[in-house]
């Protein structure tokens, strides 16, 4: 009796975060027989996708571009929130707020109006009225975004995933060795070998491990701490009714966080680059020196925080381009293979418009390249610009 043949699927996506779930989900839609793999499973602890809750906004000062794919992406989560039972996006909405009137907040606006977004503009005196739980003595002005607001990250991609109805395969794969121009064979650390016409590496953190020659100087892990503090009991002024998701631009040094959502407790992290880290050794206890950081901020902003107990830490990672901007593009050597990434801590909240985009790429060859996720782009020194 003579062996079966073996399967080929028609495109096989590395990676079960928000870019890898939303490329395969966009891929099934079009009618492909689609894998995705992944190490660990969807949304594990050490995924960039991982953990509770992602921002999303419109406010990229003149980056039109994200703007356009935060706003055009709520309606797939606003979809995929009716799917799941619990609410994936928290529309609680979103204020940005400034110590002055910088560029910034212009160029915010200017692509507000342009997109139709609806957009409020508050000065302090408004910003005191609306937010007295916090001190606006050296902000003059904010940004609030009622569209948008909180998604939960990990409970999003799980949901994603079970849609795609037993497409993920749990396994490790080995960097994969080429022969010639194409890549139709992966191989995970169990043996199996896994085959597809195309294949779309979207595995965050983990892309410099298995393309060193391409990605290793280009995508750079840092980590990146997130705490969680107790409200006082009672106190209805931190709950998202009567507070948004919020971010301090802070002259591009931004502080950011959510309200008591889903009584996990107050949010927030400091949006500065972390120090290098190896998405599967590095160390995932906050320090003390983050946790003095972020409690220092609250006593000059949310004074009744200051001194609340931790409800909880966490490090998760940002891998992060050059300037900022997302990788969607073919891979240099071999015509058969993408690479989707380097969300550079913005890019969940674009996960479905990442999806189409890079399914679009995969499924033709004459689809339209958005030139800044283009490989060429990516330099070898970090100077971010994206904020």
């Amino acid at each position: 009796m003579s062996e079966a043949p073996p399967h080929w699927h028609d495109v096989i996506v590395v990676g079960a975060g928000v870019f890898g779930a939303w490329t395969a989900w966009h891929l099934r839609e079009a009618g492909s027989d689609v894998l995705l793999v992944d190490a660990h499973g969807a949304a594990h602890a050490r995924a960039s996708s991982g953990g509770e809750s992602r921002m999303t906004r419109g406010s990229y000062g003149a980056d039109e571009i994200y703007t356009r794919m935060a706003h055009e992406s709520l309606e797939r989560w606003r979809w995929l929130s009716k799917r799941s039972g619990l609410p994936i996006l928290h529309e609680i909405g979103v204020l940005f707020f400034f110590g002055k009137r910088e560029p910034y907040v212009d160029q915010t606006l200017a692509v507000h109006e342009k997109l139709k977004l609806p957009t409020y503009t508050l000065n302090r005196t408004a910003l005191q009225q609306l937010y007295p739980q916090a001190v606006w003595d050296d902000v003059e002005i904010g940004i609030y975004e009622p569209g948008f607001g909180a998604l939960m990250a990990r409970r999003a991609v799980q949901t994603l995933v079970r849609e795609l109805e037993n497409r993920l395969r749990v396994g490790a794969v080995v960097p994969p060795v080429a022969e010639g121009d194409a890549l139709h064979e992966l191989t995970l650390t169990t043996g199996e070998v896994l085959r597809a016409r195309k294949i779309v590496f979207a595995c965050g953190a983990w892309l410099p491990k298995l393309f060193p020659a391409e990605l290793g100087g280009r995508i750079f892990p840092t980590r990146q701490e997130v705490f969680f503090f107790a409200p006082p009991a009672g106190d209805a002024r931190f709950l998202p009714d009567t507070l948004p998701g919020w971010a301090d631009f802070n002259a591009g040094d931004i502080y950011y966080g959510f309200p008591d959502l889903e009584a996990r407790g107050f949010k927030i992290a400091h949006d500065q680059h972390g120090p290098a880290i190896d998405p599967d050794s590095g160390d995932r206890s906050a320090s003390a020196e983050g946790l003095a950081d972020v409690r220092a901020y609250l006593a000059r902003r949310f004074p009744a925080l200051a001194d609340r107990p931790l409800n909880e830490s966490r490090v998760c990672q940002y891998e992060n381009s050059a300037n900022g901007d997302l990788l969607i593009d073919r891979h240099p050597t071999l015509r058969n293979v993408w690479l989707v990434g380097a969300g550079s801590g913005h890019g969940f909240k674009h996960g479905p418009e990442v999806g189409r985009m890079a399914a679009e790429l995969v499924l033709s060859d004459s689809a339209a390249k958005e030139p800044r996720f283009s490989l060429a782009t990516k330099a070898q020194q970090q100077k971010r610009s994206v904020h």
